[in-house]
């Protein structure tokens, strides 16, 4: 085949450090947009931002050539930095580890309107049972003393 085509999609979820309730109501969608802004400089594309108090989901479509690894740690080192910078919270951390899902071209929509729906989802879903949900659903091995 002369062209290579591609189709990558992924559903990320990460939380803040000890998945304290930091990212206020106040500023969450500026969180947001500047995540989104991040991967469009890493040269992805944003498909879908949400979240609540103490965590992110992301669909982002990237190319063959990005490295989900380094992908991940400039997004996080890039937005812990702005909200250092723009909100003046300096206890804002990350937590070091991260769920990253493949996600089919077309499952698309439906992720993307269960990540507009999160604050919805988790008045009666607490983050932990989610990520349960969502490694078991994509047949990941996990240690549940992770999720915490």
């Amino acid at each position: 085949m002369p062209s290579t085509y591609l189709s990558l999609h992924y559903h990320i979820v990460f939380g803040t450090k000890n998945r304290e309730p930091l990212i206020d109501a106040e500023w969450r969608s500026r969180l947001h947009d500047y995540l989104g802004g991040t991967i469009r400089g890493l040269g992805g594309f944003p498909e879908g931002i949400g979240g609540v108090g103490d965590h992110v989901h992301l669909l982002v479509s990237l190319k063959a050539t990005h490295c989900l690894a380094d992908v991940m740690r400039e997004m996080k080192k890039r937005s812990s930095a702005w909200v250092h910078q723009e909100i003046g919270l300096a206890s804002f951390a990350w937590q070091e580890g991260y769920g990253a899902f493949s996600i089919s071209a077309t499952s698309r929509e439906a992720v993307r309107e269960y990540i507009a729906n999160q604050a919805v989802h988790h008045r009666i879903t607490p983050f932990r049972e989610e990520m349960i949900v969502m490694l078991n659903k994509c047949t990941v091995d996990f240690d549940p003393k992770y999720l915490d």
